[in-house]
C-alpha cells in the first residue's frame, strides 16, 4: 500500500510561468489622440510686482481639445468670431448693414421733419 500523504499531488496540466508584457510606449499620435478626445486644460498666472505694488498680472487659460469635445464642453466661440468663420462674417456684415440702414432712415426722417417745420404755412 502506497502512502498518499508522503507524495506531492500530481499537477493537472503543465503551467509555464507567464512573463508580464513590457509596457508599450505611446507614440505622439496616440498621445495627441487621447488629448484631443478627452481635452486638456492648462492654467497659470504670471504676476509682476515691484516693492509690493502689482504692476502686471496675466492670467492664462488654455483648453486643448477636438472641436467635438469643445462643443460637448459648451465652447463654440469660433463659430461666432467673424475672423474665423465666414458665416459669422456674413452675419456680422448683415447686422452692420441693417444698423446703417436704420440710422440712415432715422436721419432722413429727421431731415424731412425739419424741412416741414421750416416751410411757410
Amino acid at each position: 500500500m502506497v502512502n498518499r500523504a508522503s507524495r506531492p499531488p500530481e499537477p493537472y496540466g503543465v503551467v509555464e510561468p507567464v512573463e508580464p508584457c513590457p509596457p508599450r510606449p505611446d507614440t505622439l499620435a496616440d498621445i495627441l489622440e487621447r488629448i484631443l478626445d478627452k481635452g486638456i486644460v492648462i492654467a497659470g498666472d504670471i504676476k509682476i510686482d515691484l516693492l509690493d505694488i502689482e504692476l502686471l498680472t496675466i492670467r492664462l487659460r488654455l483648453f486643448i481639445s477636438s472641436v467635438e469635445t469643445a462643443r460637448k464642453a459648451g465652447i463654440n466661440w469660433w463659430e461666432t468670431e467673424p475672423s474665423l468663420s465666414t458665416r459669422a462674417a456674413n452675419d456680422s456684415l448683415a447686422d452692420e448693414n441693417r444698423r446703417l440702414r436704420e440710422r440712415l432712415a432715422s436721419l432722413e426722417n429727421r431731415d424731412t421733419r425739419k424741412r416741414k417745420e421750416q416751410e411757410p404755412t
